[in-house]
């Protein structure tokens, strides 16, 4: 058993270079106990060099050497298995999976066979972790790619003159329930009410109106089947959609205009907090799109 395997990881000293991962002579050498180190691989690699070609294995430069060795520390191993910084007396030479493969038929050391194996493990895990991360990436940009657009509008609007503020203090209950009965009553065709916990408050404002409204609500919403079901047997004007994607409070008039609300309706005036009149096609359609695409 060669006890230098039971001592590290063999991925900790598999490099990333030229886009290959490989490994460097010195490593393998010791790997693969070479009683004359690096000079032992040399020499049967120059035995069978039509065996080895560039993609299998090639030599670094100085500038390779040196970035190596800044980035990585290069943690190859001495005698006693202890990590140490690479030493650059020469331009070393690194060896791809399929070289490392190769190496090991030409080498003839006790343990070949066994550390070949497990040199073939660390590159195959190396590839799996590789591949999952980028995956990872590839899924991550295309997210960012696609609401790019999306992102950019909203950063541009916000900075924009288009938001019309207005701010109510902690204990401004009436105002802030007039305000929002002012809005309920602009709308002269429909109302769209986005929040996440709506309860039996809001359904006591839209009885007020005639208009069809829509309340997009969690699925955690704390307006309980009953008080639907009352409200349908006496008023036809609700239709209900679930959305778990939403977090802020939005109320939609006839699709032209939107307010933002920093708290949920039924809790106005009880804290600080602003209402945005929004006016950007844009910014309503985009939230709109978002409405349509909800379970009802």
């Amino acid at each position: 058993m060669n006890e230098l395997l039971n001592k590290i990881n063999i991925e900790n000293i598999i490099y990333e270079i030229r886009g290959k991962q490989v490994m460097l002579d010195s490593d393998l050498a010791r790997l693969y106990q070479c009683a004359n180190g690096t000079k032992s691989i040399n020499l049967a690699v120059k035995r069978h060099l039509n065996r080895f070609p560039e993609r299998f294995m090639f030599q670094l430069t100085e500038n390779e050497v040196s970035q190596l060795d800044s980035r990585f520390q290069v943690e190859t191993l001495n005698k006693n298995g202890q990590k140490q910084g690479y030493n650059v007396k020469y331009l070393p030479y690194v060896f791809t999976e399929q070289g490392v493969a190769m190496l090991a038929t030409v080498l003839r050391t006790s343990v070949s066979e066994e550390v070949s194996i497990q040199i073939m493990d660390a590159f195959v895990a190396m590839r799996k972790y590789i591949s999952a991360n980028l995956l990872e990436q590839k899924y991550i940009t295309s997210l960012v790619l696609k609401h790019e657009e999306q992102i950019n509008t909203l950063f541009n609007y916000f900075e924009s003159k288009e938001i019309k503020n207005e701010i109510y203090f902690e204990g401004q209950m009436y105002d802030a329930y007039s305000k929002k009965l002012d809005i309920l009553f602009i709308a002269k065709e429909e109302l769209i009410i986005i929040d996440s916990y709506a309860d039996k408050y809001v359904l006591d404002m839209i009885s007020k109106v005639t208009i069809p409204v829509t309340i997009v609500l969690s699925t955690k919403s704390r307006l309980s089947n009953l008080d639907i079901d009352k409200y349908n047997q006496e008023y036809s004007n609700l239709a209900l959609i679930y959305n778990d994607t939403f977090h802020d409070r939005f109320i939609i008039i006839d699709k032209t205009i939107m307010y933002h609300l920093g708290t949920s309706i039924n809790n106005a005036g009880t804290k600080t907090f602003a209402i945005n009149k929004i006016e950007d096609k844009r910014i309503i359609n985009m939230i709109l799109i978002e409405v349509n695409n909800s379970k009802i």
